[in-house]
């Protein structure tokens, strides 16, 4: 789902961006609950970037990235934790790219997220390519997300990939049970 995000774009710079576990839902622009395979997910546009709530079987879980002002965790390259029944691993990584390079993978990720039946994307007015977008999927025991936060007065596209799943996983191949991510 794409939407346009009727909101003064808060978080101009990618370096303002921050991550928290275990935030209260934060006002949201644009909302999009999913099932998926028993768990419920609800994907979350912030004027200041997102949030995603998760809540199954095993209890629940907060991703938090955004501008929060007073917050003194920036944006990690990654964390791996344990959340109860839970292993959590999140990653983020900042692209760099030239203005032609920059709109052509606006336009790709936001084509991408558009035709995805999971995902939620907001344009922020002013810049075609000033955007936030969300994609999730279960896969087995696991659920996945990833966004994208664009920066376009920067060239700067950050990246991020999150992972929820049991701790008590079999090794055994993978299987889809949903449309499947990048």
């Amino acid at each position: 789902m794409l939407t346009t995000l009727h909101t003064a774009y808060t978080d101009t710079r990618a370096d303002d961006l921050a991550w928290a576990l275990g935030r209260e839902p934060l006002p949201a622009l644009a909302v999009l609950d999913l099932e998926l395979s028993g768990a419920q997910l609800q994907l979350r546009l912030l004027g200041a970037s997102h949030q995603v709530l998760l809540e199954d079987a095993l209890g629940s879980c907060s991703e938090t990235v955004a501008c929060m002002p007073g917050s003194s965790t920036p944006l990690p390259l990654g964390v791996a934790k344990q959340l109860g029944a839970w292993e959590y691993e999140f990653a983020a990584r900042v692209e760099t790219l030239s203005e032609g390079s920059f709109a052509g993978r606006a336009q790709e990720l936001l084509a991408l997220v558009t035709d995805h039946p999971n995902s939620l994307a907001g344009t922020f007015p002013g810049s075609p390519h000033a955007f936030t977008a969300m994609m999730a999927q279960r896969l087995d025991r696991q659920v996945l997300w990833r966004t994208w936060h664009a920066y376009p007065q920067e060239g700067r596209l950050v990246v991020t990939r999150t992972r929820v799943g049991a701790l008590s996983q079999s090794a055994g191949p993978a299987r889809r049970s949903e449309p499947a991510l990048l």
